[in-house]
This record gives C-alpha cells, structure tokens and sequence, in this order.
C-alpha cells in the first residue's frame, strides 16, 4: 500500500493530507496549538485516530505516539554527529536509512520491512511516499514519519 504523503501549501500549523494509490484522502492531519508540536490524524470521515505528541523540556526531541488515547510508543533522536538517528520505542519496529535525505526503511524486530520512506523533490511543500507493506501497519508508520518531519521542522 502506497501512501502520499503531501504537506498543505498555506497552513498555520503543520498540516498535511495523506492520499492512497488512486490519490483519495484516507487520513487528514492537523496541527493543533500547543507547546511542542501536537498532530492529531483523522481518518477519511473525519474520526480522530491518532496523536504526535512532543514532549517538551527534554534534551532531545522525544515524541508520543497514541492510537486514540492508547500510548503505543515513542520516538526519541539520539545525539549524533553529522547522520541523525532515533531510538524508536512501538511495535519494536528499528529505521536503517538516510534520513537526512529522507531515505529510510522501518524494520521489525527480525529485519522484515514494514515501510519504506523516499522524499519526493521538486514540489513545493514537502511530498513523500510511505510504502507500507502491511496496511495494518499504516498508521504506525505514518506517526513515525510525522514525527520526524516535526522534529527536523524544529531544527530548521
């Protein structure tokens, strides 16, 4: 399952609609007001679904991830030099990649893939393509890679 991952040209807070194969809108995220970036994700009828939640006065950026209200994990950047790397705590899924291409992989436990990662180039906001093996796995691995455009948005 193929997901388009497409940020809203004129937006206040980070917004972005995420599209399938045949380009219709099967999530919608919205940036809410908060300390620390804050996306709640909807699904195609408008029912809140999910949630990426930074957590604010760490060292380094950290961010909740819930279904619902259910924590499902985190994902935190680990200090690094020159290649950023995160520590992702849900589902004991790894990435492997270039992120700062925005190339990268999400693995599980025993190296399966789960989805792979590209950013698109010449669009005018940011535009990716998350190929998700498991359309079960979407959502989980649509809040990781939420999490990591919030968090290299607050390095810029």
């Amino acid at each position: 399952m193929k997901l388009l991952f497409k940020q809203r040209l004129f937006s206040w807070f980070d917004s972005y609609d995420i599209y399938n194969e045949a380009e219709e809108t099967i999530f919608t995220v919205k940036g809410k007001l908060s300390w620390g970036h804050c996306l709640k994700i909807y699904d195609a009828v408008g029912s809140e679904i999910g949630t990426v939640k930074e957590v604010v006065l760490t060292l380094l950026p950290k961010f909740e991830l819930y279904l619902g209200d259910t924590y499902v994990g985190c994902i935190s950047k680990e200090l690094s030099f020159l290649k950023p790397k995160y520590n992702i705590d849900c589902n004991g899924w790894h990435m492997v990649g270039d992120f700062m291409r925005w190339n990268y992989s999400i693995l599980d436990m025993s190296g399966r893939n789960i989805a792979v990662v590209s950013k698109q180039v010449f669009h005018l906001t940011d535009t990716y393509v998350i190929d998700v093996c498991d359309p079960q796995d979407a959502l989980c691995a649509l809040m990781l890679v939420l999490a990591i455009d919030a968090e290299k948005c607050s390095r810029n």
